[in-house]
């Protein structure tokens, strides 16, 4: 009984993420809210509708993070491949540093993981995401929600989760243009200094410490890097135009979302997102996209 096929579908819905926070390089992570939304059917042969952002990409067949991750996991275990007919519904923006492919990622795994029986539960999905991933912060963010700080060892991923305060705000601005996780790590360094080191480790160390003590006044101090955004910033020409705001009253930290281009602002208790979007308003270009979210809660799975 236990090696039959699943004839039940499934619904998934993951968060988007935003990764390293500042200092936080390939360890710490944030879900927000905004969803990938999958529901998966046993078919004779793959079919694929899909609605929201980058509704044409999400919809191909061919070169399909989620079919080519589903099918992958599957054939690695040995396991046949059960066509599926997928409906997505996409609020994630795709290359913009917002976790798009790790919740993707997620996706895969996850419906490997019940149509092929596999028993994996959560460590198992989140070791074989990161193994497909190769860093295992926006994994790690997406499965297990709120604020997480994740490191590999011996090919397990070792996570520290917090739920995060659901009254802090947040905004996302999004330039039109995205930007190529591949091409942002070509943008840094080979090595570092040990003051940029001791940097960093300090500012990751309060970083850990906002979120766990619901500390939003440490955000200002902790967000701050050496390691990547400096050597990001020519790519990621809204980091430029609002790093000089941070330390305006009214924001309570600015970071590089992910690797980029998008830029995550936390905002005080005193400011209302209307108040703060008007501000960035006075230096960004009008295209400029600004969502306005909150820390999310993790994936969830629904049987149909």
């Amino acid at each position: 009984m236990s090696s039959a096929k699943p004839t039940r579908g499934i619904r998934l819905s993951l968060p988007a993420t935003s990764a390293n926070l500042g200092p936080g390089f390939d360890a710490a992570a944030l879900a927000m809210s905004m969803h990938l939304t999958v529901e998966a059917h046993p078919a004779p042969t793959f079919l694929l509708d899909a609605t929201g952002r980058n509704a044409d990409l999400c919809a191909a067949l061919d070169n399909n993070l989620i079919l080519d991750t589903y099918r992958g996991v599957l054939e690695r275990a040995g396991k046949p491949v059960t066509p599926l007919h997928l409906k997505l519904h996409n609020e994630i923006p795709l290359g913009m540093g917002c976790g798009s492919s790790a919740a993707a990622l997620l996706a895969g795994v996850a419906l490997a993981d019940h149509f092929g029986a596999l028993n994996l539960g959560d460590s198992g999905v989140l070791n074989e995401a990161n193994r497909l991933e190769g860093h295992p912060d926006n994994v790690a963010a997406c499965w297990l929600g709120g604020f997480t700080v994740s490191a590999e060892d011996n090919g397990e991923v070792l996570t520290a989760t917090y739920p995060g305060d659901p009254a802090w705000q947040i905004l996302l601005a999004m330039q039109t243009s995205s930007l190529a996780t591949k091409k942002a790590r070509a943008l840094l360094p080979a090595t570092y200094s040990k003051a940029d080191a001791i940097f960093n480790v300090q500012r990751a160390s309060l970083l850990v410490s906002a979120f766990a003590q619901s500390r939003l006044d440490l955000l200002r101090t902790a967000m701050q890097d050496r390691i990547h955004q400096p050597y990001r910033a020519e790519a990621c020409p809204l980091l430029k135009q609002l790093m000089p705001l941070a330390v305006e009253p009214e924001l309570a930290g600015i970071a590089l979302s992910g690797a980029g281009p998008s830029v995550l602002i936390f905002l005080t208790e005193s400011t209302t997102p209307l108040a703060a979007e008007t501000r960035l308003r006075a230096v960004l270009d009008p295209a400029v996209e600004i969502l306005s979210l909150r820390i999310a809660p993790g994936a969830t799975t629904t049987l149909l």
